[in-house]
């Protein structure tokens, strides 16, 4: 339990710290998408879903406090379904986890949430011309006076493939101590091994 509300915590302070770094060079580097496809992978089910919805609807509500925006938009819809997404292909992937197939789902769900997010930009925002030209333009360049939208994508591309080795490196680490601390004395595997 400690370990999840601590996941809970960091992954939503690393997520809005980033919101306050000037020229958004870290704009959507964040752990989220990596920790709904590896909680699904390998959390207990309940804490799958709680930690990485938790830490996303925390850093949601600072976030939307900060940029003066309502807390619930048909975005943030878009964006929470794609983590639910992210958390039911890590509990897909618990049968045959090899690594490219991990890493395949980590890019898989970075290009979904920029397709779903940035295609309900398009839809909702007055901004973006209603034709193909402007959804072009809602998945390429954004609107005038922000950063361009594939630097979002470049950005979260390389936080889901980064923090997706990260945890798995953490997962592989606390597998081999919890191997080592339950294997039997060497003298006492021998014995049984003898035993008529």
């Amino acid at each position: 339990m400690a370990i999840g509300i601590l996941l809970i915590v960091v992954a939503a302070l690393w997520r809005v710290a980033g919101a306050f770094v000037p020229g958004g060079a870290f704009s959507n580097f964040a752990p989220l998408m990596a920790l709904a496809l590896c909680g699904g992978l390998f959390l207990p089910r309940i804490w799958a879903w709680l930690v990485p919805l938790a830490a996303l609807l925390a850093s949601d509500f600072i976030l939307d406090h900060h940029y003066g925006v309502p807390f619930l938009t048909w975005l943030a819809c878009g964006a929470y379904a794609c983590y639910v997404l992210a958390i039911l292909g890590g509990f897909a992937l618990r049968r045959n986890p090899r690594l490219p197939r991990v890493f395949g789902a980590a890019l898989l769900a970075t290009l979904l949430f920029y397709a779903v997010t940035n295609s309900v930009a398009w839809a909702v925002d007055p901004g973006y011309a209603k034709s193909a030209a402007g959804w072009f333009q809602a998945l390429t360049t954004g609107l005038p006076g922000y950063p361009p939208t594939w630097t979002f994508f470049r950005n979260s591309a390389a936080s889901d493939l980064l923090f997706t080795a990260l945890y798995l490196g953490a997962m592989a680490l606390a597998g081999n101590r919890l191997s080592a601390s339950e294997s039997l004395p060497t003298d006492h595997a021998e014995r049984v091994a003898v035993r008529p």
